[in-house]
């Protein structure tokens, strides 16, 4: 299956424009990147309305790529009457300067859980109304405690999809079963190894491996992951993210840095393809809904977020996207048992103990970090 952009009919032409630029100067994605053939992939989602796109309004939404099952917006045009002008973003950098400054002014946004930290802390946020949202409700109250880590008392944002990171290998390319991180600096795979191109997830493995909490801003501990970034660099076949995925479904290496809902994907492409969260510990993150003050459709980004919180719509996202969802009443209507009990999809608690949350760090602690980071080539 190829990846592809969403269709143009929804993409509003300042988007577009922005989406170019942003698409210039980015150089990795985070989380949020799945996706599949719209032909391969069942759809039975049915519209309940017979509205035309634009009889209540528009909704101007800003999302990272791949992230969503399009054929759900023609559903929600029908079902409520609201025109989507629907965007994308490679990067939660690329999307806060648009959202911070006004250049666009969207009406609900999807951001990462530091991101929304940040966001809510520089005041850049509305509250949402939970009296649009009655499908709250379907999110496993788990995930609303664990995003009361970046929103306290859950004000401002719902969840979306959530996963973790981890180390793909190929069984067959590999002398044991990997269990830690500490593969990705040995001598023996190298020119055989994916690592991830992205500031805090390169240093949340380093740190990690290391004892450290991935939310440090102690130099010191900084520096001895840095050295150990060091050390790995000349092993490294590549710093990659969306690439990862297609390079280990192709046997081009035995080693990949990966988020979780692109291992499923890597899954169903190659069976010699294993996923692991290391014992060590790794990165759980949760990206959300939120409404930026700039809006102007704050009652229809409600409306949207609702619509996305219904059993049956989350449930066609998760099976284009493969990231996980935090829907319990859509995990409810999976019917294979494989994917519903995944690990991979849905890792139990044991799994997710040893998992930390980003946190928002600061301007400081941020500059720090990419300082370290650009020296990762130098000893």
């Amino acid at each position: 299956m190829k990846k592809k952009n969403l269709s143009s009919k929804y993409l509003h032409p300042l988007g577009l424009a922005l989406a170019a630029s942003l698409a210039l100067g980015s150089t990795a994605t985070l989380s949020g990147c799945g996706g599949g053939d719209d032909d391969e992939i069942p759809f039975t989602l049915e519209a309940a309305g017979n509205y035309k796109a634009g009889d209540n309004g528009e909704v101007y939404v800003y999302n990272w790529g791949e992230y969503i099952d399009e054929r759900v917006i023609d559903v929600f045009e029908k079902d409520t009457g609201i025109k989507v002008y629907y965007n994308y973003f490679e990067e939660n950098e690329d999307m806060y300067p648009i959202v911070a400054t006004g250049a666009a002014k969207y009406d609900v946004v999807c951001p990462s859980d530091y991101m929304i930290q940040k966001m809510i802390g520089e005041d850049l946020l509305l509250p949402l109304d939970f009296d649009n949202i009655p499908n709250i409700v379907n999110i496993d109250p788990e995930y609303l405690k664990s995003a009361e880590n970046f929103d306290p008392g859950n004000l401002y944002s719902v969840p979306y999809c959530w996963g973790t990171v981890g180390i793909l290998y190929n069984k067959t390319m590999v002398d044991e079963p990997i269990d830690s991180w500490g593969v990705l600096f040995d001598e023996k795979y190298s020119q055989e190894i994916l690592m991830i191109n992205s500031v805090r997830d390169a240093f949340m493995i380093t740190l990690t491996y290391l004892g450290y909490s991935q939310n440090t801003t102690n130099e010191a501990e900084l520096d001895e992951a840095l050295a150990l970034l060091q050390k790995q660099y000349p092993l490294v076949q590549g710093y990659f993210v969306d690439q990862v995925r297609d390079k280990m479904i192709g046997g081009e290496a035995a080693i990949g840095v990966i988020y979780s809902g692109e291992a499923i994907y890597t899954q169903r492409e190659n069976e010699d393809l294993v996923y692991v969260v290391p014992k060590e510990g790794s990165n759980v993150w949760i990206d959300g809904w939120v409404v930026p003050k700039t809006a102007q459709n704050k009652e229809n980004a409600e409306a949207w977020i609702n619509f996305c919180c219904r059993a049956d719509v989350a449930l066609a996202n998760f099976n284009y996207i493969t990231y996980s969802t935090p829907n319990k009443a859509a995990r409810a209507l999976i019917t294979d048992d494989d994917i519903r009990n995944s690990e991979i999809a849905f890792p139990d608690s044991e799994i997710l103990n040893r998992c930390e949350t980003f946190r928002y760090l600061g301007e400081e602690a941020e500059a720090m970090y990419l300082n370290k980071w650009n020296q990762r080539g130098n000893k």
